[in-house]
């Protein structure tokens, strides 16, 4: 028994990275600013609960310390997601 413990401890622990890297939460969103009258679109990754109520408050206090105003956030999506949404959101790709 005392030689299963390690192989036990190891394959707890990548269970709980790939629950880790699982949880991850992106979205993606649009956003103003006036006088004069700024638009952008920008990737967020979402640190509190994945849906859309939660991370919709999240990205606007976010945006809102910035001085942006939150439009909407078109969708909610894992970290595959990622790399077909960097250009478009350009220097606001995982900029708050």
């Amino acid at each position: 028994m005392k030689h299963m413990r390690p192989l036990l401890v190891t394959a707890m622990l990548l269970c709980l990275a790939s629950t880790a890297s699982a949880a991850e939460c992106f979205a993606d969103y649009k956003a103003k600013r006036d006088n004069p009258l700024r638009l952008h679109y920008g990737v967020v990754q979402v640190a509190g609960p994945c849906n859309a109520a939660d991370a919709r408050a999240e990205i606007a206090a976010r945006l809102e310390r910035n001085g942006w105003t939150l439009l909407n956030v078109v969708s909610l999506f894992d970290r595959s997601g990622l790399e077909e949404r960097q250009r478009s959101a350009g220097q606001y790709y995982l900029r708050f």
